[in-house]
């Protein structure tokens, strides 16, 4: 993954918050309120809980770091342009040693999405402002894909928000709201329901793939599954496994790559099950995506 390139998946990340994802207490109850938080040990629960709704950008910085203080001002500035579409919250590393060690980053400042309690990493370093804005654009993105449609009200100042997105199709928002309790085989029977009304439905059938990759992967272990792959690379199973977690974890090429080699030495079923599985990732990854491009042209190779 480039230093500003966001893979377009909910990804779960390398720590996954969803745990904290509760309901907050009332005295968290105006945490979301505004479209600047501070992110500390006793808000991320809140802000956690927030971005089941509507995304959150986290902001790594240092009070010591120039760059820190100057990305963080054009941030707070690009936050109130999208009128609630998304929430900035920003944490001082210095003072929050411990939530700079859960998202496990090494240089401020760094910039992560937060969306359904699960991170993704952004990019490091205090990029361009047309680098943010394409990177915020991802988000949203990623986020809408995932049912992360809300936004927060707008202080007084700001501007004003943007209207609501229209309703969903029934069974999609029946999904969208499955996936928000937890509930991934519902999600998984919802969109199957709205594929079997219509089979052309591009949205659902990028949701099924997107929450079958969530279901498979949402309580594996990470040094397991590499090691049973590494461990018997002529095991479709491992190999299959393995590839998700490179897919959760940015490393889309590496996913693509794997599994396309894996069909230049296949035949029959096993043959058939990764071509389905790659093009569950290319529904994922988006058809527009060059890399999903360029992995078609390969897989039309390995496969003719």
């Amino acid at each position: 993954m480039s230093q500003h390139e966001m893979p377009r998946v909910p990804l779960r990340g390398a720590v996954d918050l969803s745990t904290l994802a509760k309901p907050a207490d009332s005295a968290d109850a105006g945490a979301g309120s505004a479209l600047v938080v501070e992110l500390t040990e006793a808000s991320v629960e809140a802000v956690a809980q927030q971005s089941m709704t509507v995304p959150v950008i986290v902001n790594l910085g240092s009070s010591a770091s120039p760059a820190s203080k100057d990305l963080t001002t054009r941030l707070t500035a690009l936050v109130k342009e999208y009128g609630g579409r998304f929430v900035l919250a920003n944490c001082d590393v210095d003072s929050q040693p411990a939530i700079a060690q859960a998202f496990q980053v090494q240089a401020v400042p760094a910039v992560l999405a937060l969306i359904g309690a699960r991170p993704a990493p952004l990019f490091q370093g205090n990029a361009a402002d047309d680098q943010v804005r394409e990177v915020v654009g991802q988000v949203l993105e990623v986020a809408a894909r995932s049912g992360v449609t809300g936004t927060v009200a707008a202080t007084e100042g700001d501007t004003p928000q943007e209207p609501e997105p229209e309703p969903l199709p029934p069974l999609h928002q029946e999904a969208f709201d499955a996936i928000e309790r937890d509930d991934l085989a519902g999600a998984i029977a919802a969109f199957e329901k709205a594929l079997r009304e219509n089979p052309k439905d591009v949205d659902a059938r990028a949701g099924l793939s997107q929450v079958r990759l969530m279901h498979r992967t949402r309580d594996t272990d990470l040094a397991k599954v590499r090691q049973a792959a590494a461990d018997a690379p002529g095991d479709l199973d491992a190999q299959l496994a393995v590839a998700d977690l490179d897919m959760v974890g940015g490393m889309v090429e590496d996913a693509f790559a794997r599994l396309i080699d894996l069909v230049r030495v296949s035949a029959g079923a096993d043959r058939d099950t990764l071509r389905e599985r790659l093009v569950e990732y290319f529904d994922v990854v988006g058809s527009d995506d060059p890399r999903v491009v360029q992995a078609r042209q390969a897989l039309a190779s390995a496969l003719y």
